[in-house]
């Protein structure tokens, strides 16, 4: 099974994108970021007609998250945690593989800049909404899979420049601080579990060729619960759809499970 997470950065400019990168590489499930539509005018006809199923959590012009699979899939949430700015940053659904019942979770993270704003306030509450609501959900034993753009760079390492990001909202102390409670429940970051020191840019600015440059970060992740993570297979970097014409700034990452 292939699980993908992309941060699509609005489905209805980048369809064909979508629907090309569906039909060339085929995931069982994709959760997408960042739609930026409404639930009433998201292009269903245009991804049902690859098969996929739709299950949506919109919002106008801004936000907005996504599941498409190409099965069935239950229990589908829209609200897990009480949000103060009502946004559509979270989806959760639960999937059948291997007899195991897994939780996927979507997010979209708040961006959080500029940081003497409201804006990294409310990042900062929202991680913490989210933490609390995984604590109740591991009390449970339940198998998860969170994927999604966290808006978090882990480390030094996971991005082109670190000194020009030390006072960003992606990289500042406290925030990454959040991403490591947030493992330190019962999680990997899958990506590093596999790769412990490879490169793994997902976001290349539009500006200054960064893209052309390899001037990237990586804050789009998976993190996979302790009790499957022994059924993580492989981690990829998709850059294939990066590299297209009117591309979204991110790329997919994908998770393979045995």
């Amino acid at each position: 099974m292939i699980i993908s997470s992309w941060n699509v950065n609005s489905v209805r400019a980048r369809i064909s994108n979508i629907q090309e990168y569906l039909k060339k590489f085929s995931p069982d499930i994709l959760m997408m970021q960042e739609i930026k539509t409404q639930d009433e005018t998201y292009p269903y006809d245009d991804i049902s007609k690859l098969k996929y199923k739709n299950y949506v959590f919109g919002q106008k012009s801004y936000n907005g998250v996504a599941i498409l699979s190409k099965k069935e899939i239950e229990s589908v949430e829209k609200d897990i945690f009480k949000d103060k700015n009502k946004q559509s940053r979270i989806i959760t659904a639960d999937i059948k593989h291997k007899s195991k019942k897994i939780k996927l979770i979507n997010i979209y993270t708040p961006n959080g800049n500029p940081v003497d704003t409201e804006k990294y306030s409310y990042k900062l509450y929202w991680l913490d909404s989210l933490i609390k609501k995984l604590k109740t959900y591991l009390k449970k034993n339940e198998n998860i899979i969170i994927g999604g753009d966290f808006n978090i760079i882990p480390s030094a390492e996971d991005v082109h420049n670190p000194k020009n990001y030390e006072n960003d909202a992606l990289f500042r102390l406290e925030i990454r601080k959040r991403l490591r409670e947030m493992i330190n429940l019962g999680f990997h970051d899958a990506y590093r579990y596999k790769y412990p020191d490879k490169e793994g840019y997902t976001f290349w600015d539009y500006t200054s060729g960064a893209w052309q440059k390899n001037n990237g970060m990586r804050i789009d992740h998976f993190l996979v619960s302790n009790s499957i993570i022994n059924l993580v297979k492989d981690v990829k970097i998709n850059k294939f759809p990066r590299g297209r014409e009117k591309p979204s700034d991110h790329t997919p990452i994908e998770i393979e499970l045995t």
